[in-house]
C-alpha cells in the first residue's frame, strides 16, 4: 500500500536587528517533531550582529542563508517564497519561538481541511529574557478554536491567530499573488486577502509558539501600525463595511494612543467626524484633556504642590 509523502513545510525567517534573538528562533525550528522542514534565513540589512550570528548558526546547522541590504519583509518573504519548495509556507518572526509540536499539529489539520487557507494557533508572550510573561500581559493564550471567514477578520468579529504562528497553503498564497510590496505589515494584509479570496482562517485553541514582547516590536509603533492599517483596509474598500471598519480603528488607536503619543491621538481624533464617536472616543478625550490640564497647572517655585486646587 503507498504511503502519501508527507507535505514540505518551508519556514521563512527574515531577521532585522534581532541579534538577541534569532538563535533561539532558529533552534526552534529545528527542534520540530516534524522532520520534513526547508529553513530558508534572510537578513535583511540588520544593522546589530545579526549577519555574524547567522553565519556562524548555518555553519553548524546547514540551513540556505542570504544577507542583503534592506529591502523590506514583503519583498523579502515574496522573493524567499518564488525560491522556496513547500506546499506549506511558515513566515516567521526572528524573535519568536516555536513550540516543538506546532508544526506537526498544523499539518496534520491542514490535511484534514483543504478548505482552510491559513491554520494559526494561540500563543504565549515572553520577555526579552524568554521568560513566561505574568497572565495579565498574555493576549492569546487561552481562546478557543475558532474559524474565520473574511467578514470574520474584516470586521473584527472573532479574535485572529497570533502571526508568530500562521501556516499558509502555497495554493492560497499563489492564488492572491504573495505579499502586497507597498504594505510593510505582511500579516494583517495576507491574512484578509487570503480570506477575501474565500478560504477559511482556522485558529487552533492551542498554544503553538512564543511571541516575544520587547521594546522594538512592530505593533508598538503607533504611526507605523496606524498607516499600514489603514493602507490594508483601503484594498478592500468595497466591503460595505469599509467605513465602519476604519472608524471602530481609528477609535480604538485613538484611545490608545491619548497617553503614549498626542501628536499622533489628535491627528486621529481629527479624522473622526463627530458622528463617528463613541465611548472611546470620549475616554481618549478624557485622557488628553487631562494630560494637557496636568501640564498647564500653575505650581509653587521650587516646590510640586499646585497654588489652588
Amino acid at each position: 500500500m503507498h504511503t502519501p509523502t508527507p507535505p514540505l513545510v518551508t519556514v521563512i525567517i527574515a531577521c532585522y536587528n534581532h541579534a538577541a534573538y534569532v538563535e533561539q528562533s532558529i533552534r526552534s525550528v529545528y527542534a520540530q517533531t516534524y522532520p520534513h522542514i526547508e529553513l530558508l534565513v534572510i537578513d535583511d540589512g540588520s544593522r546589530d550582529s545579526s549577519p555574524e550570528v547567522l553565519e556562524a548558526l548555518q555553519a553548524e546547522l546547514g540551513f540556505d542563508l542570504r544577507l542583503q541590504t534592506n529591502r523590506g519583509l514583503s519583498i523579502t518573504l515574496n522573493e524567499a517564497i518564488a525560491r522556496s519548495r513547500g506546499s506549506l509556507i511558515v513566515p516567521f518572526g526572528s524573535d519568536d519561538v516555536m513550540l516543538a509540536e506546532r508544526i506537526a499539529t498544523q499539518v496534520e489539520y491542514l490535511e484534514y481541511h483543504p478548505e482552510t487557507g491559513i491554520c494559526a494557533a494561540n500563543a504565549e508572550t515572553i520577555d526579552q529574557r524568554s521568560q513566561v510573561m505574568p497572565a495579565r500581559d498574555q493576549r492569546q493564550r487561552n481562546l478557543p478554536f475558532r474559524r474565520l471567514n473574511f467578514d470574520d477578520a474584516f470586521m473584527d468579529r472573532k479574535p485572529g491567530g497570533n502571526a508568530a504562528t500562521l501556516m499558509l497553503r502555497r495554493g492560497a498564497l499563489d492564488f492572491v499573488g504573495g505579499y502586497d510590496p507597498k504594505i510593510a505589515l505582511e500579516d494583517v494584509y495576507i491574512t484578509l486577502a487570503i480570506a477575501h479570496a474565500g478560504y477559511f482562517i482556522d485558529v487552533l485553541g492551542v498554544v503553538l509558539a512564543q511571541y516575544r514582547d520587547h521594546p522594538a516590536n512592530t505593533f508598538k509603533n503607533g504611526r507605523f501600525m496606524v498607516n499600514n492599517v489603514l493602507k490594508t483596509y483601503a484594498r478592500f474598500k468595497d466591503h460595505p463595511g469599509y467605513e465602519q471598519v476604519c472608524l471602530n480603528y481609528r477609535n480604538s488607536m485613538l484611545l490608545k494612543y491619548a497617553n503614549r503619543d498626542k501628536v499622533l491621538a489628535r491627528e486621529l481624533l481629527r479624522a473622526i467626524p463627530l458622528k463617528g464617536w463613541n465611548g472611546k472616543t470620549l475616554r481618549a478625550l478624557g485622557r488628553l484633556w487631562f494630560a494637557r490640564s496636568k501640564t498647564a497647572r500653575p505650581k509653587r517655585p521650587g516646590g510640586t504642590r499646585p497654588l489652588t486646587d
